[in-house]
């Protein structure tokens, strides 16, 4: 029983001097690792046509099964895509997401990246199905790299 409690002891006094490795959240954030993929985000070509053309080649590849994609025609009034079709429906949903970038390796057109945002706390679990509109990035985003596996920091 001493020999608990001088181990425990021990581990105590070791770690007494050591700077706290607690950050004030939200005004400091901690740097994440260069790989690390959180947010989805679908974007653009540069002349502000979507990627996406509705293949569900993404959708295919999750383990989950947390993408749906509905695709739609376009045609020469209404073009959304560069290709014959285009996501008319996008919904990722990110309860079920286990975030392994699999969507992100399969699009053929770079449509859909994980970005370093992992602010992803919302109050109602409706939240959590991200819909085309929130996915897309506007148009004329900064953060819309010309390559399709070309990423940059938020």
């Amino acid at each position: 029983m001493i020999t608990e409690l001088i181990e425990g002891l021990s581990i105590t006094f070791k770690h007494l001097f050591r700077r706290p490795v607690t950050i004030c959240y939200p005004e400091q954030t901690r740097k994440l690792p260069e790989r690390a993929r959180w947010r989805h985000v679908l974007r653009r070509w540069e002349n502000g046509l979507e990627r996406c053309i509705g293949c569900d080649l993404c959708a295919a590849n999750c383990p989950v099964q947390c993408i749906y994609v509905e695709a739609g025609e376009n045609t020469d009034e209404e073009r959304y895509s560069e290709g014959e079709r285009y996501a008319e429906v996008y919904e990722i949903n990110m309860l079920h997401c286990i975030y392994c970038g699999y969507c992100e390796e399969a699009c053929p057109t770079g449509a859909i990246v994980l970005r370093q945002d992992f602010r992803l706390a919302y109050d109602k679990r409706s939240r959590y199905i991200f819909g085309k509109d929130e996915l897309l990035l506007p148009i004329g985003h900064p953060a819309n790299p010309s390559l399709p596996h070309e990423f940059d920091v938020p």
